[in-house]
């Protein structure tokens, strides 16, 4: 017992004790030297922060947050709609519906990086919220696991609210979407980490700093040679804190969805 516990500590060390001194180099108001790891700030100070905020963070975090609201709204109301008529209702061509939507999920961003900027260009949508956010709005992976989820909810549930006279839109909201909410929190950790970590796109579509989201800023102090250590670093909390926060909100529901799809499928 006592060997698995010390087993298990040096474990959780070897993935805290970055992030510690991450969080130390960040607030710490001496900075250190050139390849030197600290593990306590020598004196508190948020002036890292603070020049970070300066060089476009607090710009960049609101956008990623604008971006991320609208984004992932979008994204999982289309995802639940498409799987449930592809999961629930009987037409033909659904199987080849769903493969081509699996499809996309085969092609890298930089495959389809300059036809979506070149669309984008058309539209007048470069360098606005809308030519950022409906690129992100169709992704294939939700609709994959809501349909597969939504298969499995017994047809019978469905039946029982047909006799007493609901029709496709109130079955939806209130049979399918409730049932399906371990998917739906899946899908939006998913999502969340998706949208926020979008580097690509913004690189392309972006043409101004106003509209600069939270990951071109720290990589544009990452490659910054005037900016110390613990300016990088205080940005890189910025960016990781939350998808940490997500997915500690939506931990049971997305345990429940993981859980359910490995039991049931």
């Amino acid at each position: 017992m006592a060997v698995r516990t010390v087993l298990y500590l040096f474990v959780a060390a070897i993935f805290v004790l970055p992030l510690w001194s991450m969080v130390a180099t960040a607030f710490s108001a001496d900075p250190p030297k050139l390849g030197e790891v600290i593990l306590w700030p020598r004196g508190v100070s948020g002036g890292n922060l603070g020049t970070a905020w300066h060089f476009g963070l607090g710009q960049g975090l609101f956008n990623s947050l604008v971006i991320e609201a609208v984004g992932l709204t979008l994204q999982i109301g289309v995802s639940a709609f498409a799987a449930y008529a592809l999961a629930r209702k009987r037409f033909r061509g659904a199987g080849i519906v769903l493969l081509a939507i699996l499809a996309t999920m085969m092609m890298p961003e930089e495959v389809i990086g300059i036809p979506l900027y070149l669309v984008l260009g058309r539209m007048n949508l470069l360098d606005t919220y809308p030519g950022l956010i409906l690129p992100i709005v169709g992704w294939a992976l939700p609709v994959y696991v809501l349909t597969g989820f939504m298969k499995r909810i017994p047809l019978e549930l469905e039946e029982a609210a047909r006799i007493d006279g609901a029709g496709d839109l109130r079955i939806f909201f209130h049979v399918i979407l409730p049932l399906s909410l371990p998917a739906l929190g899946t899908c939006a950790v998913f999502g969340f980490l998706m949208i926020w970590d979008q580097y690509l796109l913004p690189l392309l579509i972006v043409q101004s700093p106003k509209m600069s989201t939270l990951t071109l800023i720290v990589t544009q102090l990452q490659a910054s040679q005037e900016q110390g250590e613990g300016v990088r670093l205080a940005a890189a909390l910025v960016l990781m804190v939350p998808s940490i926060l997500i997915y500690l909100g939506l931990q049971r529901l997305f345990e429940r969805g993981l859980l359910s799809g490995s039991v049931k499928g």
